[in-house]
């Protein structure tokens, strides 16, 4: 069957998650694909640090004080978030500095007294969401199938619209919109091809749709989450389970699709949840492919923008990468299917294609950011993706079901 994999493009986290149970005792391939299952152990001795130093292309000791700075920063974000400064529109910047959006003076000195980079931009950040949901109110009325993407930038204080062409006079009429709010809004051209959710058919998958032949259509597993009765659920990409569809892994059904935000050709936000069977269980490690070691699931704390991520998928592995930015709007046009708006994705450059849907992705503080959704790139040449990946974030899927993200104790 041809099930949207949703994936924009390279992923970060470890996707692919594990399943245990009636099912099977570790993540492996399934019987299509003969690549060995993710290991517990790494081959490489840097793990995690070596694979994000070849995906970003730099040395393991870079790599290794890139990540530590970041963590540390992030710790101290948190630190301030609890004492009531704003921190939704932090960004590190080009130098790895984490730069924290304020409103009032006090609030600055008490950013910078903690060691971060403070900033009273001159667009308050609500005023650019205001911008950002008018323009999705516009799309709601009349797709711009010629627009790819639009979202708030919070390093260059402004809203970004990234347009394909403006052949159809609804783009055109969009476009003119978003610049009438002047210096606000930056529009800006791609050659990309038009983002699709990747329609997975090929030998093998993590976890198929609506079929125990492992030759079907596939998604990536993501996170284990439960509610407040206890009840486990599989958090994943709408679209991969937009029919509530039945899940199996390794042609063992292991769950079904119980609620889905994504549906072709309507207003979507790419979000589902479905319930595990009796008997099975999504692990709280997340699968390294033999290129890392498995990564302990410790969180959901959103990771600010900037931040490097990995992503783990049963079609690209294992991949890293940079968020680049969060709340985007995406238009997704997917063969045989009406163009579809996507609210409220995070866009990155992690590397994913197709079947990588769902997968989960992670930060080397074992903080879960996130499912893929889709992509508008094709090439993945030695772990770097051209184009852009979008995920859906978690933190937001977990709020709107309730639920609670399963981590190691």
């Amino acid at each position: 069957m041809n099930r949207i994999s949703r994936t924009l493009s390279i992923g970060a986290i470890a996707g692919a998650v594990a399943l245990t149970g009636g099912i099977a005792a570790a993540s492996q391939p399934t019987a299509a694909d003969p690549t060995p299952a993710p290991s517990a152990r790494a081959t490489q001795p840097t793990g995690m640090v070596k694979a994000l130093a070849d995906s970003l292309g730099v040395s393991v000791a870079e790599a290794e004080r890139k990540l530590d700075r970041q963590s540390a920063q992030q710790k101290t974000l948190e630190r301030l978030g609890r004492s009531g400064v704003p921190t939704r529109s932090a960004y590190f910047d080009a130098k790895g500095t984490l730069t924290v959006d304020v409103t009032t003076a006090q609030q600055a000195a008490d950013v910078k007294a903690a060691g971060l980079a403070a900033r009273i931009p001159a667009r308050a950040p609500a005023a650019l969401d205001r911008i950002k949901a008018e323009l999705d109110r516009l799309a709601e009325k009349k797709l711009p199938v010629g627009v790819e993407s639009w979202h708030v930038d919070p390093a260059g204080n402004k809203v970004v619209v990234t347009v394909r062409d403006t052949d159809d006079a609804t783009s055109r009429a969009f476009v003119a919109a978003a610049r009438s709010h002047g210096p606000a809004v930056t529009v800006e051209t791609t050659a990309d091809d038009a983002p699709q959710a990747a329609a997975a058919i090929a030998p093998g998958s993590k976890m198929n749709i609506n079929t125990s032949d492992v030759n079907g259509g596939y998604c990536s597993v993501g996170f284990g989450a439960r509610d407040q009765q206890g009840r486990q659920y599989l958090a994943t990409a709408g679209h991969c389970v937009k029919g509530l569809d039945t899940l199996y892994f390794n042609g063992s059904q292991f769950a079904k699709g119980t609620a889905t935000r994504f549906a072709h050709g309507y207003d979507s936000v790419d979000m589902g949840v479905a319930a595990i069977s009796s008997g099975n269980s999504v692990t709280t490690t997340v699968g390294g492919w033999r290129v890392v070691a498995d990564t302990p699931v410790r969180g959901s704390q959103r990771a600010a923008v900037g931040s490097t991520v990995c992503k783990s998928g049963a079609t690209t592995r294992w991949t890293c990468g940079t968020i680049n930015s969060y709340n985007h709007s995406v238009t997704y046009t997917d063969p045989g299917q009406p163009q579809t708006l996507v609210k409220g994705l995070a866009k990155s450059s992690v590397c994913i294609h197709k079947g990588d849907s769902g997968g989960a992705w992670i930060t080397n503080q074992g903080q879960a950011q996130g499912v893929t959704s889709g992509s508008s790139n094709v090439n993945c040449d030695g772990g770097f993706g051209s184009g852009a990946s979008w995920m859906q974030p978690l933190d937001d899927l977990l709020r709107y079901y309730g639920l609670t993200l399963n981590t190691t104790s």
